[in-house]
């Protein structure tokens, strides 16, 4: 087993009108965009698939365009998790799921199942979604990772559930959201959306050296103490885990440089 575990960082897509100047190169053809952006970081979120569906071509297109050791996460659709009872989203999840993502083959990364704000913690419910999350499409093993935007989360339960379907905890440095720091997973995500415009990197220096100091601390299989957790009492099991984090929201501008920083200082350049 390896001692410690890879880390990955990128942004949020690829088209962003203001990269078009800040982040690609002059009289780059939108067409050749991804190829570009998938050479500078190991990894993007895709937003995309949050509000459209996608088939199998396109995610074929994308695989083919990106280098090898790629990885795309995907933001699962939004008909999935935005419901009332999440016990009855088996059949939108399934759709999502078999609409061509296992074309992707390895370069498949987390699936990211984001709630809304307005929804609250329900152990019955919550564990109801949690039952239908598959470990495979296609005969291609899948990841989870959820990201819970009300402070009801913020209660051992949660933590305990994630873990015993072995779903990762999103952990959002965030202004408004709960920050959940609880290592459920084999992976961790993290997304850092607190960045601005003004600075190079998206964020500071200072707060890029914490951020590279907690990814290593994840990836060695350790928990960073300066996080808060929902249960303080309970520790996530020693193992080298793969680490992803994305910068996303605010400082979107400037987001691209900011992962390429982050990657700097994780691999010593």
């Amino acid at each position: 087993m390896a001692q410690i575990g890879t880390i990955r960082a990128g942004m949020g897509g690829w088209t962003f009108e203001p990269w078009d100047t800040s982040f690609y190169p002059e009289k780059l053809a939108k067409a050749k965009q991804l190829h570009y952006a998938s050479r500078q970081v190991p990894t993007i979120e895709v937003n995309g698939t949050y509000y459209s569906s996608f088939k199998e071509p396109t995610f074929v297109k994308w695989a083919n365009e990106s280098p090898e050791g790629f990885i795309f996460s995907l933001k699962g659709n939004r008909f999935v998790t935005n419901r009332r009872v999440l016990g009855e989203a088996g059949e939108s999840m399934m759709r999502f799921l078999g609409s061509g993502v296992a074309a992707l083959g390895d370069k498949l990364g987390p699936i990211l199942w984001q709630f809304m704000p307005t929804k609250k913690f329900d152990p019955d419910d919550f564990e109801a979604f949690l039952k239908l999350l598959p470990e495979k499409q296609d005969g291609v093993s899948l990841r989870h990772a959820v990201e819970v935007r009300n402070d009801s989360f913020i209660v051992p339960e949660f933590p305990a559930l994630a873990r015993k379907y072995k779903v990762a905890i999103v952990y959002a440095d965030h202004e408004k959201y709960p920050a959940i720091a609880d290592v459920t997973g084999d992976f961790v995500y993290a997304r850092l959306q607190t960045g601005k415009d003004v600075n190079p990197d998206c964020y500071e220096p200072k707060r890029l050296d914490e951020w590279a100091d907690r990814a290593k601390t994840w990836a060695t299989g350790q928990e960073p103490g300066s996080l808060s957790k929902a249960d303080q009492k309970t520790s996530a099991p020693a193992k080298p885990r793969d680490v992803f984090v994305y910068f996303i929201t605010e400082g979107k501008v400037r987001a691209p440089f900011g992962a390429i920083a982050l990657m700097k200082r994780v691999s010593g350049g």
